[in-house]
């Protein structure tokens, strides 16, 4: 089976990805999120993330978690809302970083979890993807992981696993004040 480099954004998201491309790809999950703030959420989502690889029985990698790269990464662009192009420039660092990783690894294929969540656009998370792959040397899958009840479905599987479920993108900046 062609190898498969998956990043993973959360657990929830990463079942239903998993559960769709699993018969046709030898996973490997790669959680490198340097966006998530504080560190006790990163450690949740990366629990949530290694638990719901574990539930499909697929490899499992923990990119380094250094904040400073998104902080550098997104400066100027603190003030930007939701799905603006600080958003953009957070999906280009973990997709780059992905590709890079699955380049240096052999992986043929890397796709992301991304697209599940009912406000991240595919249309803008896919070329990025296929930019970052297409320079280090790899193929993108793209998918829109939201339809077809791809969200309904994450949420039906973090609770049967009982992982947990976040509730903002995972950078400061997109922390409700609820």
């Amino acid at each position: 089976m062609p190898k498969l480099l998956l990043h993973i954004c959360c657990g929830p998201c990463a079942t239903t990805v998993i559960e769709r491309l699993i018969d046709g790809y030898d996973i490997t999950g790669y959680f490198y999120n340097p966006n998530i703030q504080p560190g006790e959420e990163y450690e949740r989502r990366l629990y949530a993330a290694r638990a719901a690889a574990d539930r499909f029985g697929v490899r499992f990698v923990d990119g380094i978690y250094d904040p400073e790269a998104f902080f550098s990464a997104v400066k100027g662009l603190e003030n930007e809302p939701e799905n603006g192009l600080r958003c953009a420039v957070c999906y280009r660092l973990r997709l780059t970083a992905t590709a890079e990783y699955a380049a240096q690894h052999s992986f043929e294929f890397i796709a992301s979890t991304l697209t599940v969540g009912p406000q991240k656009k595919a249309a803008v998370i896919n070329p990025i993807g296929s930019e970052a792959a297409e320079a280090a040397g790899v193929t993108f899958i793209d998918g829109d992981w939201k339809k077809k009840d791809g969200f309904r479905r994450s949420v039906e599987l973090s609770r049967e696993m009982s992982i947990y479920r976040q509730h903002y993108c995972g950078c400061i900046f997109s922390i409700r004040n609820d």
